[in-house]
């Protein structure tokens, strides 16, 4: 029974230079019944050694190490015998950075590790690890069997008789909301739209603190369009991109009667993540009715089910990453099971959503 049990474990290599950090995350994945380390390596190029020996169904790879760094290690597994990878990455800029290239390079995603070896630090990341190892190995097992759930959420009432019209209004304010697999979603989706699109734009992705900054810096020379790391009572203004920094919560307010505006605060207290994404969109659904615009990309959770609903209900138009592009189909599925989606539409269709919405007059 137990050698049963163990093959239906989830299996898991642990790659890093530091034996506390290899011992830390050993205890940490191994603390779910559901989870086993079956091997650690000391470094990248031991990892790439004995990688498909082993047969991980999931790898964590620490980025900065010697002989060969986590990068390179990455696209070697990437390019022989790829699975998912999820980089543990300092809160440095440098490891910002690092950690942008490798998902550009094919990592499933990231989890930030506390710069100090404290083991109180350390255990922070503990449900965010766990979270995303059971999330990449469900990817991987399920690639091929995925389903789109857009038919389910064209049936619902709510989005039937929304999209029954098919009229809008011209989105004053874009928000879009999104976490695992949301900076690669980015990068692609955010270059297609032209310089001069005639709305604002607000992002709530989940990061660490620390990596915001240097991610809207990496979109704003991707694009067309501008992009930067929101601050105080910054304009929601037509061909800008707002990035909702780390650990703050932005959300939409009227500044003059024209014209809205960020604030940013540490309240709501009580949310999962902060920025949270429902923080950001009921504001806009407050403030702009239905002049707000709704888009929800992959993301574990249901962090924007109660965002998204609001800015339906308000009469605004509301988009879901479809289940076949998504890296996690957590966030739009429940958006598109509460029948509040008015359209479905796979990532690289969605900045012509936008575009159309922003200029309904053009074909």
């Amino acid at each position: 029974m137990t050698d049963r049990k163990s093959k239906t474990k989830i299996r898991v290599m642990v790659v890093d230079d530091s034996a506390f950090m290899r011992t830390a995350l050993s205890r940490m994945i191994e603390s779910d019944d559901e989870l086993e380390v079956v091997a650690c390596a000391i470094d990248g190029k031991h990892a790439i050694e004995i990688v498909d020996q082993v047969n991980p169904d999931v790898v964590t790879m620490d980025i900065e190490m010697p002989r060969m760094n986590g990068l390179e290690a990455l696209k070697r597994i990437m390019s022989t015998v790829p699975r998912p990878v999820i980089m543990i990455s300092s809160l440095t800029q440098e490891g910002a950075m690092m950690t942008f290239e490798a998902l550009d390079c094919g990592a499933f995603d990231y989890i930030p590790k506390q710069l100090s070896y404290v083991s109180l630090d350390i255990v922070k990341i503990r449900q965010d690890l766990v979270t995303k190892i059971k999330a990449a190995a469900t990817q991987r097992r399920t690639l091929r069997e995925k389903r789109s759930i857009a038919s389910i959420a064209y049936k619902s009432p709510a989005t039937r008789s929304a999209s029954a019209t098919g009229v809008f209004p011209i989105p004053s304010a874009i928000c879009i909301g999104t976490s695992t697999g949301g900076p690669k979603a980015l990068q692609q989706i955010l270059p297609l739209l032209p310089p001069d699109l005639p709305a604002g734009i607000v992002i709530v992705q989940h990061m660490p603190p620390g990596f915001t900054g240097p991610f809207a810096a990496r979109l704003n020379r991707l694009c067309q369009i501008k992009v930067k790391e929101a601050e105080q009572d910054d304009f929601v203004e037509a061909g800008l991109v707002l990035i909702a920094p780390a650990g703050w919560h932005a959300s939409l307010y009227r500044r003059t009667h024209s014209r809205h505006a960020i604030k940013l605060s540490k309240t709501p207290t009580g949310t999962l993540h902060i920025p949270s994404v429902d923080v950001l969109m009921l504001s806009a659904a407050e403030v702009l009715r239905p002049l707000a615009m709704g888009v929800i990309l992959t993301g574990m959770g249901n962090d924007g089910e109660a965002g998204i609903k609001a800015i339906h209900d308000a009469g605004g138009q509301t988009i879901g990453q479809d289940e076949a592009t998504c890296i996690v189909y957590g966030m739009p599925r429940a958006c598109a099971l509460a029948g509040t989606l008015t359209k479905v539409s796979p990532l690289l269709k969605i900045p012509e959503e936008i575009v159309a919405a922003a200029r309904p007059c053009r074909v």
